[in-house]
């Protein structure tokens, strides 16, 4: 393929601004011709801060004449759905943010979709691509901690903590604290332990929020646990706050014990992250390096997440791998398939929450 593959971009949040259009942009073969925003005056400070020649604030227009090959969805979940359909109905490539969808059955249709028009298609798990949990991996692959026996990941924050009204928290248009963090706690269960097939759930609600306009709300949750059985036999335990009173704006942190040693990390949004082993039963926990290589020169920087954002404009992750895939005509890891996978475990946490019962996976 000669020529650079030509971007559109729906979606102008802070999370846009900050890592998916200088991913894109950094890619020596991508040309972003067209952003879309329902606020046509942010689109267009979106498009002149990146030099987007085109500013659309209807994202089928967008498609229809923004000279693209690729889409980029980044709206709130509730368009995902609609958005993504459109997308693949006129044959672009497809880079999706989480959560895919607001159900399994709609991410199940984006998935046949994509299959039908034999596209390139991703989704945005962000914390997957971090060194330290791409080494966690490695490790467990390379069968440090043996069989595995336990999955713990636990994802707090303070995104929710203002009694404002926000999308994520309403029913209506997403599953909060579940569909939001919570997608990425289960797709990092996934990426080191396989997959999950059966889910036991508590979601609660704790902050009161209104709706947009003052009026009473159908709240989602901002808090969830999840019991997990996965297929290999092993369990999990997946807890997930936006009510939390942290020192950092979020940390993430997983543990994974085995039969033959257990592995920890510590990801805090801005002070530097913390990878520990634990060799054996009575040993000392030592601290893990994180292998350079897996930083591809990105020099270090004060804030984590500073470092992250400028990793994800040197390595083959994020919006670039979807680039490279688009190429080399392979799919990225993840994809919608495994956006899908993700969706049915929330969708089986949600009807465990409703029944009180265990839920089959599927």
């Amino acid at each position: 393929m000669a020529e650079n593959i030509r971007v559109g971009v729906i979606g102008t949040s802070w999370f846009t601004d900050v890592f998916h259009l200088p991913a894109l942009k950094s890619h020596p073969r991508v040309d972003v011709t067209a952003v879309c925003g329902r606020n046509r005056q942010r689109a267009a400070e979106i498009a002149g801060k990146y030099a987007v020649p085109l500013v659309f604030s209807d994202y089928r227009e967008m498609i229809e004449r923004g000279g693209v090959d690729a889409v980029l969805v980044a709206s709130p979940d509730d368009q995902h759905y609609a958005m993504a359909m459109d997308v693949l109905e006129a044959g672009k490539h497809l880079f999706c943010e989480k959560p895919l969808a607001l159900n399994a059955v709609q991410a199940g249709e984006m998935v046949q979709k994509a299959q039908s028009a034999g596209v390139i298609h991703g989704v945005m798990f962000t914390f997957r691509w971090t060194p330290e949990y791409q080494y966690l991996r490695r490790l467990v692959e390379e069968g440090y901690i043996g069989r595995p026996y336990h999955c713990q990941v636990r994802y707090l924050s303070q995104w929710g903590l203002e009694p404002a009204y926000n999308w994520r928290y309403d029913r209506r248009r997403a599953n909060g604290a579940l569909g939001d963090l919570g997608a990425h706690a289960i797709d990092l269960a996934r990426l080191f332990f396989g997959e999950i097939t059966r889910v036991s759930a508590r979601l609660d609600t704790y902050i009161q929020r209104p709706g947009p306009s003052g009026e009473p709300i159908d709240p989602s949750n901002d808090a969830a646990v999840l019991l997990l059985e996965f297929a290999n036999g092993a369990q999990g335990t997946l807890q997930v706050s936006a009510a939390a009173h942290t020192d950092q704006l979020q940390t993430i942190d997983v543990e994974l014990h085995g039969a033959a040693g257990s592995l920890s990390a510590s990801l805090p949004w801005q002070s530097g992250a913390r990878l520990m082993r634990v060799p054996g039963a009575g040993q000392p926990a030592q601290d893990l390096p994180v292998p350079e290589e897996l930083w591809c020169g990105t020099p270090p920087a004060d804030n984590y997440m500073d470092r992250f954002a400028q990793l994800l404009c040197r390595a083959s992750i994020g919006d670039r791998l979807f680039i490279d895939s688009i190429l080399s005509g392979s799919l990225p890891q993840p994809n919608l398939v495994d956006g899908w996978k993700v969706q049915q475990v929330v969708d089986a946490a949600l009807a465990s929450n409703a029944s009180g019962q265990w839920v089959e996976v599927h």
